[in-house]
C-alpha cells in the first residue's frame, strides 16, 4: 500500500514566488498550458483587500468621477492664485472702468468678501505649465489685485473661480459678451467694437456674421444699430476720445454720414484738437456733420458694406495698416493718431510710384 504524503500550507515566501511565476507566465501564447493561463489571470485579478476596503475604494472612485464631471461642467468653485490668471487673454468688451464703481466694489469685497466667482478657461503655457485665461469678472479680478497690492494679505492672493469650457458656450467672445450682457449692459459702441475685433482675430468672416453670432437674442433693429456702431469703430475708433459715451441718436447719424463717404471730413474735424469732455466731442462731430446731406435714414441703422478684411499690421511708429476687399475692389486702411492729409498724400505718391511702372 502506497504511503500517503503529508500536505503542508505554502509559506509567504512560496506564495510570493508563485505569484511572480504566474505573472511572468505568457498570457495566451501558443505553447501555454490552460492551467497556466487560468493561474495568471487569477493572480492578476486577485485583490488582497477585504470587503470593507474594496467598498471604500469603489466609493472614492465614484466620488472622483463625479468631481471630474462637475468640474468639467463648471459646477465646482476653486481658489486660484491671482498671478495664474491672464486678464488680457481676451480683448475685453468693456472699454473703460469707472473709478467710483471700482472703489465701491473693493469696499464691498473688504466687508463681505467676493460674492460672485470669476470665470476662467484653462490653457497650457509651455514655460509656466497650466494657467488660466479670464473669461468674465475683469473688474472683480482687478479689485483683488489692487487689494493685494495695497494690503499684501493672503486672503487677496487667491480668488474664487469657476473653470468653463468656452467652446461649449459658443466660443470665448460669445461667452464673455453673454456674461456682460446679463450683469452689466454694454453700450452700442462696446458691442460694435468687440464684433469688429472678433473679425480681425479670425473668429468670424464678416462684421455682420459676428454681430449675428455674438448677439443672437438681440432684435433685428438692435443688431442693425450694433452694426452701425461697428462701422464707427472701424472708421473713427482711433480718433474718438469718448466713444463709449456716444449717444445712440448721434452715433446712428455719424454712421449714416460714414456710409455717404464723409470719413475724410470727419477725421479732419476730429484731428483739429482733443476734446475735453463728451459734450465737447459731440459738438465737434455735430459741426462736422452740419453740411452733410444724408440720403439714408439714420434711425434705420443699416447693414455695413460686405467687406473682407485682412490682418492688422502694427507698425513701429504706432500706425496700423490693414487691407480689405469689397465689391468695388481693394482698400488699404491707415490708422493712427498721427494720420493726416499730408501723410496720406505722401503714401499715395509712394504707392503711385510703385505701381506706375
Amino acid at each position: 500500500m502506497a504511503k500517503r504524503r503529508k500536505l503542508e500550507a505554502p509559506s509567504a515566501e512560496d506564495l510570493s514566488r508563485l505569484e511572480q511565476e504566474f505573472s511572468a507566465t505568457p498570457g495566451r501564447g501558443p505553447m501555454a498550458a490552460p492551467i497556466a493561463q487560468v493561474a495568471a489571470e487569477s493572480a492578476g485579478l486577485h485583490d488582497p483587500r477585504g470587503p470593507e476596503e474594496r467598498a471604500e475604494a469603489a466609493k472614492h472612485k465614484a466620488d472622483a468621477e463625479r468631481l471630474r464631471d462637475a468640474e468639467g461642467r463648471g459646477l465646482v468653485m476653486l481658489e486660484l492664485p491671482i498671478e495664474s490668471i491672464d486678464a488680457d487673454a481676451l480683448v475685453r468688451d468693456r472699454v473703460v472702468l469707472d473709478a467710483e464703481e471700482m472703489q465701491e466694489l473693493k469696499t464691498s469685497i473688504t466687508k463681505g468678501g467676493l460674492r460672485l466667482p470669476i470665470e476662467v478657461f484653462a490653457r497650457t503655457n509651455e514655460r509656466l505649465g497650466t494657467e488660466y485665461g479670464l473669461l468674465s469678472g475683469y473688474r472683480r479680478l482687478m479689485a483683488y489685485r489692487d487689494l493685494f497690492a495695497l494690503t499684501e494679505m493672503d486672503k487677496y492672493r487667491t480668488i474664487k473661480a469657476v473653470i468653463r469650457d468656452p467652446e461649449a458656450m459658443g466660443g470665448t467672445f460669445a461667452a464673455m459678451i453673454e456674461e456682460n450682457e446679463i450683469r452689466a449692459s454694454l453700450s452700442h459702441f462696446e458691442r460694435g467694437r468687440i464684433a469688429v475685433i472678433a473679425v480681425h482675430q479670425g473668429a468670424f468672416e464678416t462684421t455682420e456674421a459676428a454681430v449675428n453670432a455674438l448677439f443672437p437674442a438681440a432684435s433685428k433693429a438692435k443688431r442693425s444699430k450694433i452694426r452701425s456702431f461697428a462701422l464707427i469703430f472701424e472708421e473713427l475708433g482711433d480718433m474718438l476720445t469718448f466713444p463709449e459715451l456716444l449717444k445712440e441718436k448721434d452715433g446712428l447719424r455719424l454712421a449714416a454720414a460714414l456710409r455717404e463717404g464723409a470719413e475724410e471730413r470727419l477725421r479732419d474735424a476730429l484731428a483739429e484738437r482733443t476734446p475735453e469732455t463728451p459734450a465737447d466731442e459731440a459738438e465737434m462731430i455735430g459741426a462736422a456733420l452740419a453740411g452733410i446731406e444724408l440720403k439714408a435714414d439714420p434711425k434705420r441703422g443699416g447693414r455695413p458694406k460686405s467687406v473682407k478684411t485682412g490682418p492688422v499690421k502694427e507698425l513701429s511708429t504706432g500706425l496700423t495698416l490693414q487691407a480689405a476687399q469689397d465689391a468695388s475692389g481693394w482698400v488699404i486702411r491707415l490708422r493712427g493718431k498721427h494720420v493726416d492729409r499730408e501723410l496720406v498724400q505722401v503714401a499715395m505718391a509712394e504707392l503711385e510710384r510703385l505701381l506706375d511702372r
